[in-house]
């Protein structure tokens, strides 16, 4: 039993009761971003987490991928658990074959420990530079880390402000490992789409055969959660960016809920609304097909077409 820590004051629970979405997806999507927290009680929390959550579990996860209509899951290791992936572990195997996970290692790791996490169904690691959630992302430790998860055929999964990537982007090219950017480089939805630090985003991705998460739009938008005449028409300034990354990577983004939504402080996302929000993003059936099923399928669970 671990000593319970009060949450962190402000924290915003997750939406207990989310909507139905009107959008039906399609059989076998993935959900490629989501977080366990705790249980508090069975995975205590890090002691240099920069924050302190609301609990969001195993139970409560697989909850809303049976309500979403969600086949699968791709859990990210949270900042609050630290180096500590025992809860995604936990989660991971618990989903009987229907989860991978995203680590976070420290550069000691050694190979047994990979291969346990790999024989788990860890399939990558992540890397923050966002600089209110880590103290520090020294590149020389997380080449450490990239040289030694290169030969399990792991990815990289990169967490960063868009105003950051110009003096991240050669770092982040030298890597030995394939990469995933996670919320499209959170980009500054109130700048043109087409203007040059989107545009370098692009040019990166381009680049480096990126894939690229179109997630989160209640993190980038500054229109909000109100809908358009009554109509599940959300975060508004958020579709072109999306939308921008879909028609130009067809075959290299992923999408994902973000559940539980750590580090909301403007308002908490009805997760159906979220589903819903594909729709302008990936207007078409293959886009569609491509974002939630046909890409994740291919980088997480390769060979299988069930």
């Amino acid at each position: 039993m671990h000593m319970l820590s009060p949450k962190t004051p402000g924290w915003l629970d997750w939406y207990q009761d989310p909507s139905s979405p009107e959008l039906r997806l399609p059989a076998g999507t993935v959900d490629t971003h989501c977080h366990v927290f705790g249980p508090q009680a069975e995975f205590g929390f890090a002691p240099e987490r920069k924050y302190t959550p609301c609990d969001g579990g195993k139970d409560d996860l697989f909850a809303l991928r049976d309500h979403l209509g969600i086949a699968r899951n791709v859990i990210v290791q949270a900042t609050c658990h630290g180096a500590d992936n025992s809860a995604m572990v936990d989660a991971v195997r618990a989903a009987g074959g229907r989860a991978r996970g995203i680590a976070t290692v420290r550069p000691d790791i050694g190979e047994a420990e990979l291969r346990e996490l790999d024989a788990a169904g860890v399939r990558g690691v992540r890397f923050n530079f966002v600089r209110r959630l880590v103290d520090a992302s020294p590149k020389e430790a997380l080449r450490t880390i990239a040289r030694k998860i290169a030969p399990l055929g792991w990815h990289i999964v990169l967490y960063f402000e868009s105003a950051d990537l110009p003096e991240l982007a050669d770092f982040f090219g030298s890597l030995p490992a394939p990469l995933v950017v996670d919320h499209m480089g959170r980009p500054d939805v109130t700048q043109p789409v087409d203007g040059p630090e989107f545009g370098g985003f692009l040019r990166f991705v381009e680049r480096h055969d990126v894939w690229v998460k179109v997630t989160c739009p209640e993190r980038l938008s500054v229109t909000g959660p109100a809908a358009l005449d009554g109509e599940r028409h959300a975060y508004t300034d958020v579709v072109p960016f999306g939308r921008r990354v879909v028609e130009e990577f067809p075959d290299r983004v992923l999408w994902g809920t973000d559940w539980p939504h750590p580090n909301l402080t403007d308002h908490m996302p009805d997760d159906g609304l979220l589903v819903d929000h594909v729709r302008h993003v990936a207007v078409t059936e293959d886009q569609r097909r491509r974002l939630l099923v046909a890409n994740p399928m291919r980088l997480y669970w390769p060979g299988d077409d069930a």
